[in-house]
């Protein structure tokens, strides 16, 4: 009888541990099968037209279409992309908020005194999206068709030219004040609330220069809107592979690279970001999508949560350090 128990015993608890296995892995897949019943917002806190914005759009459209319902995308532009970051710093972390952030995501807080969140406790990272190289690029009345050209031009005439970006601590702001202390000139900083607003000056002639990413600036030289003088990555890129870098050009160790990624309220359940971001990789697989993104200049990444965490606190303290050396002091 006794060993009858033990046998009955071993068995309701090896049972018991078969269904709670089961349960909590039910538990952990249920969320994001269930999940979305809702239009899911994309905030993008930069005016449109702008790279960021092109990316946020194309990959909307593909989860729209995975998960049978709308990924709207929204620009709330202000403060330099700080504006619309903290509406999803402060949005309820159930996997219906999510925002699309650039390189100057990791740039802010050594650019600003006080941020109204915290750039790594109040997100929790999703994916880097993509990766590509800016331009420096001029308006064409600009009479200088290179970086060295141009370095003289503006050493003969100090104070005369300005640069635009699409916001303060923006990536196109930082090229424009690494490219000021390495060239020894200074040019007058420029700041617009996104990028498209920013063009619309810059073809226009009202400011003469701009360091825009690759993926919306290409067009416009392309049509010979504007004149490309260099690239800003470490080598030549394939898709205008006639352009010098900024580097050889004259400036020795000049580099920036512009970046789009996904970040969602902290708290967002594990199940639904990593559900997303696994998704997103799978898309960026397709060939469609592939060019579609290549065409514009960008590379596509997808990478994981954990990677894309660790390369935000590694371009935090790599630009804490570019602000010493640029002397650029917070606002």
């Amino acid at each position: 009888m006794t060993k009858f128990l033990c046998q009955f015993s071993a068995i309701l608890a090896a049972t018991w541990l078969s269904l709670s296995a089961a349960h909590a892995q039910s538990t952990a897949g249920a969320l994001p099968t269930d999940w979305p019943q809702k239009p899911v917002r994309i905030i993008v806190p930069f005016a449109p037209g702008g790279g960021t914005d092109l990316v946020a759009r194309l990959t909307a459209q593909k989860l729209s279409e995975r998960y049978g319902q709308p990924f709207v995308v929204e620009n709330k532009s202000g403060a330099g992309g700080t504006a619309g970051t903290d509406l999803v710093a402060k949005a309820k972390p159930d996997g219906y908020t999510f925002v699309v952030v650039s390189g100057s995501h990791t740039i802010n807080p050594s650019l600003y005194k006080t941020l109204p969140y915290d750039t790594q406790r109040d997100f929790v990272p999703v994916t880097n999206l993509v990766s590509g190289p800016a331009l420096f690029v001029v308006h064409p009345s600009v009479p200088a068709h290179s970086v060295k050209e141009f370095i003289a031009l503006a050493k003969s005439k100090p104070g005369t030219f300005s640069f635009a970006s699409s916001g303060n601590g923006s990536p196109p702001h930082m090229a424009g004040e690494m490219f000021n202390a390495m060239a020894g000139i200074d040019m007058v900083h420029v700041p617009y609330k996104g990028n498209g607003p920013a063009y619309n000056d810059l073809i226009g002639g009202q400011v003469p220069v701009m360091f825009p990413n690759i993926a919306t600036a290409l067009q416009y030289v392309r049509s010979g809107k504007l004149r490309a003088l260099a690239v800003t990555s470490k080598e030549r890129t394939r898709l205008a592979p006639d352009l010098p870098t900024v580097a050889e050009s004259g400036l020795p160790g000049f580099e920036l690279n512009s970046w789009f990624g996904l970040l969602a309220p902290a708290g967002t359940p594990s199940a639904i970001v990593n559900r997303v971001q696994q998704d997103i990789a799978k898309f960026y697989q397709q060939a469609e999508l592939r060019d579609k993104l290549m065409a514009q200049g960008v590379e596509p990444l997808a990478n994981t949560p954990a990677e894309f965490g660790q390369q935000i606190q590694q371009e935090m303290n790599y630009w804490a350090k570019m602000f010493k050396v640029i002397k650029l002091k917070p606002e």
